[in-house]
């Protein structure tokens, strides 16, 4: 495979329908089918070099990108500056959650976090989490070193397994900072033909969407 990083480019798709969709869900009404997402505001934690920002962005969302990893916000910053298109729509920042989520949350001003971590302060109540990762079984632990090791498809190391949560540990946490779920998704992954599709259970990659119901003091 050419581009290592394509599986997770090809994800985006996935991810993107199943926030459109969870908007939907929760009361969004789309103007525009073309730009579903034109005045959302959104910010992406862990944005990495920008794969899921950009995407954002191309279908008119206000997107803010941060990631505690320098190197990939000077990445991402650079491949921006390639989009002018959208350049004006994504805002990269270097910065740990923990330290961001203490400066927005008393404004929660965004509509939507997407998150591969909790996140919830610096969302307004009302409006959408958004969480897509990996979960913590066997089977993921297989698939990753298939992807990583076996197939190549993923660049290794880009994983720490043991670091992966639950659905029942993410939902314990959501409903302890006053969240609503609202859905959630499996997906998988097949190296040997480099295609994602749904899937019906949550083994290895999962997406959830909650809505945060109220302010908590937690």
């Amino acid at each position: 495979m050419n581009n290592p990083l394509g599986g997770l480019q090809l994800y985006n798709s996935f991810r993107i329908q199943f926030l459109i969709d969870g908007l939907i869900n929760a009361g969004f009404k789309i103007q525009n089918s073309d730009f579903p997402l034109e005045k959302i505001k959104i910010v992406d934690i862990g944005c990495g070099g920008g794969i899921l920002a950009e995407s954002l962005a191309r279908i008119e969302a206000q997107v803010t990108g941060i990631d505690a990893a320098e190197q990939l916000i000077k990445v991402a910053k650079n491949h921006i500056k390639l989009n002018r298109d959208i350049s004006e729509k994504v805002n990269y920042i270097y910065t740990t959650v923990e330290y961001f989520a203490n400066k927005e949350s008393e404004n929660s001003t965004y509509d939507t976090v997407v998150t591969s971590e909790e996140c919830v302060r610096i969302v307004k109540p009302g409006k959408s989490i958004f969480l897509t990762t990996v979960n913590r079984t066997l089977t993921s632990w297989l698939s990753i070193v298939a992807s990583e090791y076996i197939f190549g498809s993923i660049p290794c190391g880009i994983h720490t397994w043991n670091k992966f949560i639950t659905p029942h540990e993410v939902q314990c946490i959501l409903k302890n900072y006053g969240c609503e779920i609202r859905s959630i998704r499996g997906t998988k992954y097949n190296p040997m033909t480099n295609k994602w599709s749904w899937s019906s259970t949550l083994s290895t990659f999962y997406l959830l969407h909650a809505i945060k119901q109220k302010e908590t003091d937690i």
